[in-house]
C-alpha cells in the first residue's frame, strides 16, 4: 500500500482545488470584457488584511445598494459566504476573496453550466437552500421533544398501554421536520445525491475529496422563517430589475406604505411553507413549494449579481490606486445602459393588481410576459359587473390575459335571495372553507381571498367546448400563495357562457354541462364543479373555488405540504374583478381596430331598411333576431 501511494502525484489542497474551479469558471463562463469588469469592480472596493483582499458585509450591501429598511444585508451576506466555499461546505462561511466572489456570481447568475454539466434547476435550488440553511441545536432539541410527544401519542393509540417511553425513531430521527412521510421517501433516498457538487468536483478531477467527507445533508437543517421573509421582500422589490439597472431605481424613495405592502405579500408567500406551525423551513417543504408554486422566485438574483460584470463609477470613497486596472491593455468598458422614457413596469395600478402583486405573479409566470407588458382590459367597478361588459372589453384581445378576482367569504347560511339561489345550484354537501385549515388565526369575515388565472389564448364563447391549453394556470394569491397548473386528465380549462345559455357564467376547470329537459321545465339547475375549479356566476356577484384532493380534473391539486389531502370550497362575494392583457402596443392597436370595425358594423346594421317603411319596426325585428340592442356590440352573432 505504501509503495503504490509513493508513485502517485501529490494531492492538491482544498484551497488549490477551489482556486482551480474559480479559474475554470473565469475562462469558460465569461468573456474577457466581463472578467475585466469583474476585476475592476472587485478591486475598487476590496479591503486588505494580511495580504488578503476581500469584501466585507458592508461593502457588499453598499455595492448592491440594498435598502436598509428591509434589513436583508446580513441574509444576503450569509448566502454569499456559503456559496463562496462551493463545492466544499466544510469551509463555509468563506472569506469573500476574488475567487470566492467569482464563484458566487457564477452560481447566482446560473452561468456554471459551461463547466458543470448540470443545468437542472432543482440542483440550483438545493444550493440556494444550503446557502440560507442553519443547524441550530436549540431548534433541533425543541423539534425532537415535539417528535417524542408524537411518538408517545402514537404508542398509546396503537397498544392502549399509555407507555411513555420514547420510540426508537423519535430518538434517531433528528429534526421532526425531517421525519419522512410517505411522499418524502424519494427525497430521503436521494438525500446524499449532491449532483451539482459532484459535477463541480468532477470538473476539477477531485471526486475523491467528496468521498472523504465533503457532504452536507440538507435534511438536517432548516431555513429560519425571518431570514426567508427578508429575502422574499427583497425579491419582490427587485423582480423587474435588469442587469444594468440599479436597485435605487426601485428603492430610492421607498415609503413606509410600500415596505408594509412588501411585508404583507411576503408573509402570504411565506405561508405557503407552513411556517406558522414550524420554526423554520425544511428542505422537503422548500423543494415541494418552490418547484411547483414559486419556480421563478430567485430569478431576481440573476440580474442583481450580474452588476459585477458591468464597470461603473469605481470611486465610492476608495483610493484611486485600489481601482487601478492591470497594466496590460483592456477593451473600453461600455457605460451603463440608459433608457430614455422607459415603458413603466405597470402602466397603472388596478384595485387588485399593483407593483408588489405583479412581482408575486412573476414568481410563477415569466417576468418577460408581465413587466412593461400588461394592459388593463376590464375592471368590474369601472366597466360594470356584467357578462356583456366583460365580453366587450376582453374578447377582442388577441393575446394571453390574466384574470384576477377578490372578495370575502359568504356566511355558512344564505342571507339574501341571490345567495339562496346560488346555494340551491350547488351540491347539498358543503365543504369547509380554506380559512378553516389556514395555519394563521385570521378572521374569515374580513379576510380577502384573491384568486386568478393565466389564459394563454384569446377569449371566446363556449356553448359546447372549453378553450385554453396546457399552459393555462389557476392560482391563489391570498391569504395563501398557491398555484394549480394544468393537468393532462382533462382539457376543460376555460369557459364563458352568456346568460342567454345555461348554465351561464365563466370559470376554469369545469366541463360544459348540457341543458337537460328537466331544466327546461323550470326545475332548479345545478352546477357541476370540477375537482379543482373556479366559477363566477353570470351576474359576476359570487365566486366559488373548489379543491377536491382526489384530483382528476383540468388542474392539478395543491402541492403545499399542509394542504395535501385536504378538501375545501370557498364561496365568496366578489368585490373586485380585473382582466389584464399580456402584450404590447401592437396587441393594443389590434384591439382598437377590432373595436372600430365592430362599431362600423353596428352602425351599418342600425341603418338597415327592411322595406317596411317603419324604421322603429325594422329595429324591433333586428332586436328580435339578436343582431342589435341589449348589451351586444353588434360585431358578432
Amino acid at each position: 500500500m505504501g509503495q503504490g501511494s509513493s508513485s502517485e502525484a501529490p494531492r492538491l489542497t482544498l484551497e488549490q482545488l477551489s482556486h482551480n474551479l474559480a479559474q475554470r469558471f473565469a475562462s469558460k463562463c465569461y468573456t474577457p470584457l466581463e472578467i475585466y469588469c469583474f476585476h475592476s469592480v472587485f478591486g475598487s472596493l476590496a479591503d486588505s488584511e494580511s495580504d488578503i483582499r476581500y469584501w466585507s458585509e458592508a461593502t457588499l450591501c453598499r455595492f448592491l445598494e440594498l435598502p436598509d429598511a428591509l434589513g436583508v444585508g446580513s441574509v444576503l451576506f450569509h448566502m454569499t459566504s456559503y456559496l463562496g466555499a462551493f463545492p466544499f461546505p466544510s469551509h463555509a462561511p468563506a472569506i469573500l476573496t476574488f475567487d470566492a466572489m467569482l464563484k458566487v456570481v457564477t452560481i447566482l447568475t446560473e452561468r456554471y453550466g459551461v463547466v458543470i454539466k448540470q443545468r437542472r434547476r432543482e440542483l440550483w435550488f438545493r444550493e440556494i437552500y444550503r446557502s440560507m440553511a442553519v443547524y441550530d441545536r436549540e431548534v433541533q432539541s425543541r423539534l425532537m421533544e415535539k417528535d417524542e410527544e408524537k411518538g408517545k401519542k402514537k404508542d398509546r393509540d396503537s397498544d392502549g398501554t399509555g407507555d411513555n417511553r420514547p420510540t426508537t425513531s423519535s430518538r434517531t430521527q433528528g429534526f421532526a421536520v425531517d421525519a419522512p412521510e410517505d411522499d418524502e421517501v424519494e427525497y430521503q433516498e436521494n438525500a446524499e445525491d449532491d449532483e451539482l457538487v459532484l459535477a463541480a468536483l468532477d470538473a476539477m478531477d477531485a471526486n475523491e475529496v467528496f468521498q472523504h467527507g465533503e457532504q452536507s445533508n440538507v435534511y438536517h437543517s432548516i431555513i429560519p422563517a425571518d431570514n426567508l421573509l427578508k429575502l422574499v421582500e427583497l425579491l419582490l422589490l427587485i423582480a423587474p430589475i435588469d442587469p444594468q439597472e440599479s436597485i435605487s431605481t426601485f428603492a430610492s424613495h421607498i415609503s413606509d406604505d410600500r415596505i408594509e405592502r412588501l411585508r404583507n405579500v411576503a408573509n402570504v408567500i411565506l405561508s405557503s411553507f407552513g411556517v406558522e406551525k414550524n420554526p423554520g423551513i425544511s428542505y422537503t417543504t422548500f423543494s415541494a413549494v418552490i418547484s411547483t408554486s414559486l419556480p421563478f422566485l430567485f430569478d431576481g438574483l440573476n440580474p442583481l449579481f450580474e452588476h459585477f460584470l458591468f464597470a461603473k463609477d469605481f470611486d465610492l470613497s476608495k483610493r484611486k490606486s485600489d481601482a487601478a486596472p492591470p497594466a496590460k491593455a483592456h477593451p473600453v468598458v461600455p457605460p451603463p445602459k440608459i433608457i430614455t422614457n422607459p415603458e413603466p413596469i405597470l402602466q397603472e395600478p388596478g384595485e387588485i393588481l399593483d407593483l408588489t402583486l405583479l412581482s408575486q405573479l412573476s414568481f410563477f409566470i415569466k417576468g418577460s410576459n408581465l413587466f412593461r407588458r400588461l394592459r388593463p382590459l376590464y375592471s368590474g367597478n369601472k366597466h360594470g359587473f356584467s357578462m356583456g361588459s366583460f365580453e366587450k372589453q376582453v374578447f377582442n384581445w388577441r393575446a394571453p390575459s390574466i384574470l384576477l378576482v377578490s372578495g370575502t367569504l359568504l356566511s355558512p347560511s344564505p342571507t339574501s335571495t341571490r345567495e339562496r339561489t346560488l346555494s340551491d345550484m350547488l351540491p347539498p354537501k358543503r365543504l369547509p372553507s380554506s380559512l378553516s385549515q389556514h395555519p394563521s388565526q385570521e378572521d374569515p369575515s374580513t379576510t380577502t381571498l384573491t384568486f386568478g388565472a393565466y389564459i394563454p389564448v384569446p377569449w371566446k364563447h363556449t356553448p359546447k367546448q372549453c378553450f385554453g391549453d396546457s399552459s393555462t394556470i389557476l392560482f391563489q394569491l391570498s391569504p395563501t400563495h398557491d398555484v394549480f397548473p394544468a393537468s393532462t386528465f382533462s382539457s376543460d380549462y376555460t369557459y364563458f357562457n352568456r346568460p342567454l345559455t345555461h348554465p351561464s357564467g365563466l370559470g376554469f376547470g369545469t366541463s360544459i354541462p348540457h341543458q337537460t329537459s328537466s331544466h327546461t321545465h323550470g326545475s332548479s339547475p345545478t352546477i357541476s364543479l370540477g375537482p379543482v375549479s373556479l366559477h363566477l356566476d353570470d351576474a359576476l356577484e359570487f365566486g366559488i373555488f373548489t379543491h377536491f384532493s382526489a384530483g382528476g380534473g383540468s388542474f392539478q391539486t395543491s402541492h403545499l405540504p399542509f394542504r395535501k389531502g385536504k378538501d375545501w370550497q370557498d364561496r365568496f362575494e366578489i368585490e373586485s374583478l380585473e382582466v389584464w392583457g399580456c402584450g404590447g402596443s401592437e396587441e393594443a392597436e389590434e384591439q382598437r381596430k377590432r373595436w372600430a370595425w365592430e362599431e362600423r358594423e353596428a352602425e351599418a346594421r342600425r341603418r338597415v331598411n327592411l322595406g317596411t317603411g317603419d324604421v322603429d319596426a325594422d329595429r324591433e325585428l333586428l332586436k328580435l333576431a339578436g343582431l342589435i340592442g341589449g348589451e351586444r356590440s353588434g360585431g358578432s352573432v
